[in-house]
């Protein structure tokens, strides 16, 4: 895998995992009463599916260039960015087995992605 292409995967699990905080934000929103309104009102959810959206176009180019089995593990990193990212703009907390377990998973991506 060349270097741009790791740069643009790794581009695409930043956006799922910014779009992961943005469906949260979402979520803390909605009102109690849910409606259709309430969901095409809501700037959080917008954001998302647009991130979502332009992640996916880059996804897609990703795997055009890219083997499956060397761009999905890198999927796996969002395992240890969604809970920091959390952790740093929501204020959610960082447990130890949570690094201790994206410290296997990036363990894992580098094998995956070296082979």
């Amino acid at each position: 895998m060349t270097i741009t292409l790791a740069f643009f995967t790794f581009a695409c699990v930043l956006g799922i995992s910014f779009g992961q905080l943005l469906f949260k934000k979402a979520a803390e929103t909605l009102p109690a009463a849910l409606s259709i309104t309430a969901f095409l009102h809501n700037g959080w959810l917008i954001a998302a599916f647009a991130l979502y959206g332009v992640t996916t176009i880059a996804w897609v180019w990703v795997l055009r260039h890219a083997p499956l089995h060397l761009a999905y593990p890198f999927m796996g990193l969002a395992f240890l960015i969604v809970p920091t990212l959390a952790w740093v703009f929501l204020g959610e907390p960082l447990h130890w087995r949570t690094l201790a377990g994206g410290a296997l998973i990036m363990v894992g991506v580098t094998l995956a992605a070296t082979s």
